[in-house]
């Protein structure tokens, strides 16, 4: 059971996006109420086109609200300007993406220090790689990498500056289901070890069960809200 009344990581009230005007607009959000408690993990399940993603590009400092507010805290994030929303992510938030986006020429250990080399209070990137379980693949180049292996860096170099928040867009779409428990896995460690809210947007159905809270979306609404009393683990998904 998670604890109750735990501090806020979000808030939004009335959130909404849309692009385009005229007959062409589109609208991805349509005023959106969500609090997420500090420390969840929180998956985003609906169709593609139903605002999960939209909603982790406006939590994440990487697009703006056409209205209404939301806060990281006590940071409103509506009205800041976009060298104010750069230090916000450096500081704050780790993005973990479908695509891997390692530099090809660099080795494991150097993708990682990479994000060290800038961040404020950074772990070493050998303990980074080693949380997700790479300690032993630490010299090698992305070529010679699995696919899950090229993940679980790219899960090392966000998690590498110890992020409040953790953003993943699909980090899984792109592997088989044995490779993705392994992903999986090293997410819920570092939500475990480091206390790090985590939302992950996803098509798999079955990877709600391993969250505490699972945020389902229809048309830029939020449709219903279920709460885990217990999470099961990864390798138990049946994909």
């Amino acid at each position: 059971m998670m604890e109750q009344n735990k501090p806020l990581a979000f808030r939004t009230r009335g959130l909404t996006r849309f692009y385009g005007k005229g007959e062409g607009i589109v609208h991805a959000l349509r005023g959106v109420d969500l609090d997420i408690p500090t420390g969840e993990l929180v998956v985003l399940l609906g169709q593609s086109g139903s605002g999960k993603s939209t909603l982790l590009n406006l939590l994440g400092g990487l697009d703006k609200p056409s209205g209404g507010s939301v806060w990281f805290g006590d940071l409103e994030l509506n009205k800041m300007d976009d060298d104010a929303l750069t230090q916000y992510r450096r500081n704050n938030v780790g993005f973990v993406f479908q695509m891997y986006n390692l530099m090809p020429g660099l080795t494991a250990r150097e993708n990682v220090q990479l994000v060290t080399e800038i961040a404020q209070n950074p772990m070493t990137a050998e303990h980074a790689l080693a949380i997700v379980g790479l300690q032993d693949r630490m010299d090698h180049f992305p070529s010679e990498l699995s696919g899950g292996e090229q993940q679980r860096v790219a899960i090392a170099r966000a998690i590498a500056k110890r992020p409040s928040v953790m953003f993943c867009d699909e980090p899984t779409g792109a592997l088989d289901s044995v490779t993705s428990k392994l992903v999986l896995r090293a997410l819920v460690d570092v939500s475990d070890e480091l206390g790090t809210t985590q939302m992950m947007v996803t098509h798999n159905a079955q990877v709600a069960d391993m969250a505490d809270r699972v945020i389902y979306f229809k048309d830029g609404n939020i449709d219903h809200i279920v709460i885990n009393d217990k999470r099961i683990p990864p390798e138990d998904i049946n994909f």
